[in-house]
């Protein structure tokens, strides 16, 4: 995982269209974990009990070197109509971590495999669509802490400004240590200039990998 879409925590986006008399109604949320999307899956589910279909689609973001967790159910519409449609809509966006639910309210008119297709894909976009003002790009950052003499402060300082990266913590004692979020597409270059800068005069040590806001929301 490197860079990501997401949506805003605590909200849910809905859509709905109308497709020869069939409701589709659209629920776009935030879930940070599988056990989430499926709960959210379950809450749409019994608000609309009376529905003949509620079929979903999320996504996980995989952290470190884990790869996503990817998931897509067509609740009994014939396979490969619902599920995989609404997938196809939040990989085609980049977002993950989010959960994706459109609910069918049978209306008597059978649509036919491409008919299914189009109106579980244009119910997806619809939620995405009312979603897109507020979508944030996440990106996985390498958390380093970086330690040199206290005469080489200002150089570091005046590196870290150039690339737009502020300590996240500092510490004054033998010498100084910043904690520095770096984007993990970055860190090598990172290293590579901060040693040359200092001539082979630092060390690190690894803090582990946050996912941080990059821009948007």
């Amino acid at each position: 995982m490197e860079q990501y879409r997401a949506v805003t925590e605590n909200r849910i986006y809905t859509g709905e269209i109308t497709e020869k008399k069939s409701r589709f109604i659209s629920y776009l949320s935030f879930a940070s974990s599988e056990e989430e999307a499926v709960a959210f899956v379950d809450t749409i589910r019994k608000k609309h009990h009376d529905a003949r279909h509620n079929c979903s689609a999320y996504i996980i973001a995989g952290k470190g070197t884990s790869s996503d967790i990817l998931h897509s159910s067509d609740d009994g519409e014939p396979s490969g109509t619902a599920g995989k449609p609404i997938m196809s809509v939040l990989e085609g966006a980049g977002i993950k971590n989010a959960v994706l639910v459109v609910t069918r309210y049978f209306g008597g008119v059978l649509l036919g495999t491409g008919g299914l297709v189009r109106a579980y894909t244009d119910a997806a976009k619809e939620a995405v669509s009312a979603a897109e003002g507020e979508i944030k790009t996440m990106g996985e950052f390498a958390d380093i802490s970086i330690s040199f003499d206290y005469a080489s402060e200002g150089k570091v300082r005046r590196l870290l400004d150039k690339k737009g990266v502020f300590p996240a913590d500092a510490d004054y004692s033998d010498k100084v240590r910043f904690l520095v979020h770096i984007p993990v597409w970055d860190e090598e270059d990172f290293r590579k200039q901060i040693t040359e800068l200092l001539s082979g005069a630092v060390t690190y040590e690894d803090r582990g990998r946050s996912v941080l806001c990059i821009s948007g929301g």
